[in-house]
């Protein structure tokens, strides 16, 4: 049963912190390129993740990963794990 409720809540908090690790993504556009920034250097299974919601072209950072074409809609979804730090707009 605490299992459970440990899970539960883990869920719930993840929740409530991805909108807060989207940084001022501006624009109407649907789809947008982002810079999805991790605490350690990525590894292949980021990539793959992150391939589910764009195109992942590279690092531009040691720990960052540059993913483009993701809907707007995807971005807390993007931001959710626990691994992932900081959303932003990646710059032109």
């Amino acid at each position: 049963m605490a299992i459970a409720v440990f899970y539960v809540a883990w869920q719930v908090w993840l929740t409530i912190a991805a909108p807060q690790k989207v940084a001022g993504v501006a624009g109407e556009s649907e789809k947008i390129n982002i810079l999805v920034t991790l605490p350690f250097p990525p590894e292949r299974f980021h990539f793959q993740k992150l391939q589910t919601f764009g195109r992942v072209s590279g690092a531009e950072e040691a720990n960052a990963l540059e993913v483009r074409g993701v809907k707007r809609d995807d971005l807390t979804t993007v931001a959710r794990p626990y691994w992932v730090r900081r959303v932003e707009p990646l710059k032109p």
